[in-house]
């Protein structure tokens, strides 16, 4: 073969070689595989704006394109039509750390087992309110949180070990800032503040110590406000923006409610959250009355947060779940973008992990999708007191790390006739 026929191979091979790479481009280009696609549902991510109908692409257990029609392939395609699609919900204040112990909240019977219940309204990701310490969230972070699907993050107990009984919540020399320190710091991933609750003593010094570990630790405290010792108002003198105080809407005679005798939102109530004290729910089996919540509301004073603080008797009682406190607050007044709002953005901001509550592109696929029943529909309060609304939202499927955990109607099976 002569050099000139050798030269002539050469540039055939190299067009040849070149034509072979444009191909492969233009097939990765235009023939992406996603692992899953959202077709057609109304998504409502109000930390990106968006509040229309669009498709989600989900690749590698990440959301991968939020658009108009997506039109590349997918290993499963879900049609959304007339659904909704949010990222999942956010529940700010539950009690997980499930176990055998009779009695107690702490490795006890009347903490729930958290996949048992979160999917099916919704929820990807809960908080735990500080049912363990820090003595024993090492337990709690094998025995839980390591061997659920759901996403747990968790305010650490002041008190060494939680909620273990009245007589380990009232030794304050268990509740020093000093031990709590370790524990955050080797779990920072995982544990977002700290939790003051429980106490019936008058001294302050368990409300000091936690508020001095959170700030060391820079991280929120929260406020369970089973402390009647203390007034409200001293309370939140004591908090600073970002803290956080559940129980808002609760009426009972120990505890002074937010709202005043003259019908209105106490003024100290008002400038503690203009100064970015935030207000979690805190529902409960006793921590919600429409005669706090409705004319809260009806004065532009909403949650920041729809902590259901689910429990062994709060979801057999007037809370239910989370979709059920969604579409109470719709019943008292607020719109589903409010609702959506809150239980997802507002939530993932609060915690400090913005990777939570968007669809932001890149961040983790955590979906909600659900529709809203049109009727007539009862809400109940801790008092028994019940109001009707008019929508109901009902989940038809979760999606938890870009895999469907909860499918109520099949959306995502193969379908056949018999």
């Amino acid at each position: 073969m002569s050099k000139n026929q050798t030269r002539q191979l050469i540039r055939r091979l190299r067009l040849q070689v070149s034509i072979l790479l444009l191909l492969s481009s233009i097939t990765n280009a235009f023939g992406q595989k996603y692992d899953l696609l959202i077709k057609g549902g109304h998504v409502i991510d109000p930390a990106n704006g968006i509040d229309k109908i669009m498709d989600v692409a989900i690749s590698k257990g990440n959301i991968a394109k939020v658009a108009v029609n997506i039109a590349e392939p997918a290993e499963k395609t879900i049609m959304a039509k007339g659904l909704y699609v949010t990222s999942g919900f956010i529940d700010m204040h539950t009690h997980v750390f499930v176990g055998t112990n009779a009695g107690l909240f702490a490795n006890g019977v009347n903490s729930v087992s958290p996949d048992d219940f979160t999917f099916r309204s919704g929820v990807t990701t809960v908080v735990d309110a500080g049912t363990s310490g820090w003595r024993n969230f090492p337990m709690f972070k094998k025995q839980v949180i390591d061997e659920s699907k759901t996403r747990i993050l968790a305010f650490v107990n002041i008190a060494g070990d939680g909620m273990t009984g009245e007589a380990h919540e009232q030794n304050i020399a268990d509740m020093h800032p000093d031990s709590v320190l370790p524990v955050v710091n080797r779990y920072a991933e995982t544990i977002v503040g700290i939790k003051i609750g429980h106490f019936n003593g008058s001294d302050w010094t368990p409300f000091d110590n936690a508020v001095k570990a959170a700030r060391t630790v820079e991280k929120p405290l929260f406020v369970e406000c089973h402390l009647p010792q203390y007034s409200l108002e001293d309370q939140l003198g004591r908090l600073v923006a970002g803290d956080m105080i559940t129980h808002t809407f609760e009426n009972i005679k120990e505890r002074m409610p937010i709202i005043g005798e003259d019908g209105k939102v106490r003024p100290f109530v008002l400038e503690a959250k203009k100064r970015g004290v935030l207000f979690d729910l805190g529902h409960g089996g006793a921590g919600f009355w429409f005669d706090q919540a409705a004319p809260a509301i009806k004065q532009g004073f909403t949650p920041n947060s729809f902590g259901t603080d689910l429990h062994r008797f709060s979801m057999n009682s007037a809370m239910k779940d989370m979709s059920n406190v969604m579409s109470k607050f719709m019943a008292l007044g607020l719109s589903l973008d409010d609702v959506v709002r809150i239980a997802t953005w507002n939530a993932a901001e609060a915690l400090m992990h913005d990777e939570l509550g968007n669809l932001k592109v890149g961040n983790v696929a955590d979906l909600a999708i659900f529709r809203v029943r049109e009727g007539t529909f009862g809400f109940m309060d801790s008092a028994g007191i019940s109001i009707s609304g008019t929508k109901k939202i009902e989940v038809e499927m979760t999606i938890r790390d870009g895999k469907v955990v909860w499918d109520l109607n099949g959306l995502g099976a193969k379908k056949t006739d018999f």
